[in-house]
Parts: C-alpha cells; sequence; structure tokens
C-alpha cells in the first residue's frame, strides 16, 4: 500500500539511507533475538541466575549492533540515527544492570524486562512514523513496536506468573521479536542502493 503523501522529506530520505545500506545489522539483531528465545524455551530449568545473564548478553548485542548502526553511518543527518543510538544506550545499561547486579530478585527483573520491552517499541513505532514517507510495509517495524510494548505491559499487570511461564513468555517475544525484524531487514535490502 503507497502513501498518499507527497514526496519524502529529506530526512527520511536520509533515514532511509542509511537503515537500507545496513540492513544487515536488523537482520543480525533479528537472528540474535530468536537464538535467545530458543535457549530460552528449550532450557527453562535455567536458574534466574542464568537468566539474568543470558537476557543480558541478548541485550548487550542487541545495543553494542544498534549503536553500531547510529554511529558507523556517513555523513547525513545524525538526527535521523538518534533512535538507534538511544535503543542502544537504553539496551548496554540494562545489559549492565543484569551482570553488576545479578541476585535481582524474580520480580525486579521482570519489571526491568518490562521497562525496556516498551521503551523499545516505543522507538520502534517512532522509527516506522519517520519512515512511513519513503517505503512500504513500515508496519513491520509497528508490530515488532507495538509487540515490545504489549510484552512489556503484559509482564507488569501480572508479575505474579511461574519462572516457567516468564521463560516461556520471554521466549515467544524474542522469538517473534526476531521474526519481524528479520521481516524489516529484507524489505530494507530492496532499498539499499548499489
Amino acid at each position: 500500500m503507497t502513501n498518499a503523501l507527497s514526496t519524502p522529506g529529506p530526512i527520511a530520505t536520509v533515514f532511509l539511507s542509511k537503515l537500507a545500506e545496513n540492513w544487515w545489522r536488523l537482520l543480525l539483531r533479528g537472528l540474535a533475538a530468536i537464538a535467545f528465545g530458543l535457549i530460552a524455551f528449550f532450557w527453562p530449568g535455567i536458574t534466574l541466575l542464568s537468566l539474568t545473564y543470558l537476557w543480558g548478553a541478548y541485550v548487550l548485542a542487541d545495543g553494542v549492533l544498534s549503536l553500531w548502526a547510529a554511529i558507523s553511518g556517513e555523513g547525513g543527518d545524525t538526527s535521523s540515527r538518534g533512535w538507534l543510538a538511544v535503543s542502544g544506550i537504553v539496551s548496554i545499561l540494562a545489559a549492565a544492570a543484569a551482570f553488576f547486579w545479578p541476585g535481582l530478585t524474580a520480580l525486579v527483573l521482570l519489571m526491568f524486562i518490562a521497562a525496556w520491552a516498551i521503551v523499545i517499541g516505543v522507538l520502534q513505532i517512532y522509527a516506522a512514523v519517520q519512515l512511513r514517507q519513503v517505503i512500504e510495509h513500515e508496519w513491520w517495524l509497528i508490530i515488532s513496536g507495538l509487540l515490545s510494548i504489549i510484552f512489556g505491559i503484559a509482564m507488569v499487570a501480572w508479575p505474579g506468573a511461574g519462572a516457567l511461564a516468564v521463560i516461556w513468555m520471554i521466549a515467544w517475544y524474542a522469538i517473534f521479536f526476531g521474526c519481524l525484524l528479520i521481516g524489516f531487514s529484507f524489505r530494507l535490502k530492496r532499498y539499499k542502493r548499489d
């Protein structure tokens, strides 16, 4: 479905160009999310400490890849990559907290993961709004952002769920989120300049 908007603005065009050049980094983020989800799903008996470290490693990888994509862009408007930088910083701070305070209670870890998912979801919806003028099917990014927000809200609303249910919920979220990022990365690849 093509938007009936006038020609896209220069910021949106630069934004799309930089994302398309680095489409494979979104693909890596999606693959990392799926790998995390599968590990959490197939080994549900892991302890809270192991889950904390596993989740910390995942968000560290996500944060580093996001920052890499934001920083490595050459020229252009740096504000168009700002959402990637903020997303990367939030993820790296979340990973640091998971590594430096692994003895967090299940409830605190749950709230921490929920807050991270909500912030990342909002940032992804913002990115989709910025891209809607220059690409079709930006809904991949909107859906992944909404999924992140819904996941975070559900974790806040039902914190008393058992450890197994929490692990499975996190695993399903990560797998679905990863699939959406992979789908979006292949859409971006179409816009890559030769």
